[in-house]
C-alpha cells in the first residue's frame, strides 16, 4: 500500500476539484455528474494503461534510484499536464490555426466546438501513436529473446529480426494499407503523421544507441584506469554516461506514455466534452499507472511472472492496430481495455503454469 499513498491523496484532491468545478457549473446535479465521470475516466485510464505499466517496468528495472524518482516527479508532470491537457490544446491550435489562449478559452467556454476540432484530427493522431506503438511491438516480436511465450510463433518470427529494418518495413506496409481507410483529402496528413511516428521511434532508438556506446566506452576506461589506481576521473565519466543513458530512457518512456495516452484522451471525449474533468480523471489514472510501474519493479514481478512482459507487448500490438482501425471504424474503449486485460491475464496464467511445471 505504501506505493499508493500519494495516489490516494492526489485522487482526493482531484475529486474535490472536480466537485467544485461541477457544482460551480451545474449545482448539485453538476457536482454528482462531475464526480461520477471523473471516476469513470480514472478507471478507464487504469484499465487501458496496465500494459503500459508493465512495459515501463521492463525499462525502469535497469535504472537507479535517481532516475526512478525523476520518472515519478518530472514524468508525472509531463504525463498529467503535458499529455492530458497541453497536448490536445496544441493539436487544436496548430491544426485550426488558432492561438493557444484562444484554444484555452474555447476549451473552457465552448467545449463542444473544442472537442469537435480535436476529433476532426483523430486519424492523424491515431496514425502517429499507432505507428510508434506498432514498432514497439514489432521490435519485441522480432527480437531474439531467451523466453518465448508462443514458441511456435515467436521462434519463427525471430528469423525476420535478422533482416535489417524488417520492423520498419512491416510498419510502413501497414501504414500504406491504413491509408485506404481514410478520406482522400486526409491521406496526405495521415501519411505524414504516420511517418513522423516512425521517425520519432527511430530517433529515440538512435539517441539511446549512441548514449549506450558512450556508457560502454566509459566503463572500459574505468576498468583500465582502476587497475592503474586512477579511478576518480573514470568514475565521473561513467556517471556522466549513466546520466545520458537515463535521459535517453526517460525520453523513450515519455514518448511511449504519450502514444498510450492518445487513445485515452480521444476516448474521453466520447464520455464528456469538459476538458477539466477529462484532465482530472485521466490524471488520476496516470498517477496509479506510475505507481503500478514502481511496484512491479520493486517487487520483481516481471521476474516472477516471466510471460507478463510478453502479454503487455501483445496488448500494445493490439492497441496499435485498433488505433489504426479507428480511423475508419468506431472501436469502443471497453473493447480496447478488455483486449489488453485479456492478454495480461493470459500471460499471468501462463507464467503460473510455467512456474508450476518448473517446480514439478
Amino acid at each position: 500500500m505504501k506505493h499508493l499513498y500519494f495516489d490516494f491523496i492526489f485522487t482526493t484532491i482531484a475529486l474535490m476539484v472536480a466537485s467544485w468545478w461541477g457544482y460551480s457549473h451545474g449545482g448539485m446535479g453538476g457536482l454528482i455528474s462531475a464526480l461520477s465521470i471523473t471516476a469513470i475516466l480514472a478507471v478507464m485510464e487504469i484499465s487501458l494503461s496496465f500494459d503500459n505499466a508493465v512495459v515501463n517496468a521492463s525499462v525502469l528495472k535497469h535504472w537507479d534510484h535517481f532516475w526512478k524518482m525523476i520518472f515519478l516527479t518530472v514524468g508525472i508532470l509531463v504525463a498529467v499536464f503535458g499529455m492530458r491537457l497541453v497536448f490536445p490544446i496544441v493539436i487544436v491550435a496548430v491544426t485550426a490555426d488558432m492561438g493557444m489562449m484562444d484554444v484555452i478559452n474555447l476549451a473552457l467556454n465552448n467545449p463542444k466546438d473544442y472537442s469537435a476540432k480535436l476529433l476532426a484530427h483523430h486519424a492523424e493522431i491515431s496514425a502517429f501513436g499507432g505507428m510508434f506503438l506498432l514498432l514497439v511491438f514489432l521490435n519485441f516480436l522480432f527480437d531474439d529473446k531467451d523466453v518465448h511465450w508462443f514458441r511456435w510463433l515467436e521462434s519463427r518470427l525471430v528469423k525476420f529480426g535478422e533482416v535489417d529494418a524488417m520492423s520498419v518495413f512491416v510498419a510502413l506496409v501497414i501504414l500504406m494499407i491504413s491509408l485506404t481507410w481514410v478520406l482522400p483529402e486526409q491521406k496526405s496528413a495521415v501519411l505524414m503523421a504516420g511517418v513522423w511516428g516512425i521517425l520519432v521511434y527511430l530517433g529515440v532508438q538512435v539517441v539511446s544507441s549512441m548514449l549506450e556506446g558512450d556508457l560502454e566506452e566509459a566503463e572500459e576506461e574505468y576498468e583500465a584506469l582502476e587497475q592503474a589506481g586512477k579511478t576518480p576521473e573514470a568514475g565521473a565519466a561513467v556517471g556522466s554516461a549513466v546520466m545520458k543513458g537515463g535521459i535517453a530512457g526517460f525520453l523513450y518512456l515519455e514518448v511511449l506514455d504519450a502514444s498510450f495516452s492518445f487513445d485515452g484522451v480521444i476516448g474521453a471525449f466520447a464520455i464528456t466534452n469538459d476538458v477539466i474533468i477529462i484532465m482530472l480523471g485521466l490524471a488520476i489514472g496516470a498517477m496509479f499507472v506510475r505507481s503500478m510501474t514502481i511496484y512491479l519493479v520493486d517487487k520483481g514481478t516481471l521476474d516472477e511472472f516471466i510471460y507478463l512482459e510478453h502479454g503487455a507487448h501483445y496488448a500494445i500490438g493490439a492497441l496499435a492496430l485498433i488505433m489504426l482501425l479507428s480511423m475508419k471504424f468506431h472501436v469502443p474503449e471497453l473493447v480496447t481495455g478488455l483486449i489488453g486485460i485479456a492478454f495480461i491475464g493470459l500471460a499471468i496464467f501462463g507464467s503460473l503454469k510455467h512456474r508450476k511445471t518448473e517446480g514439478a
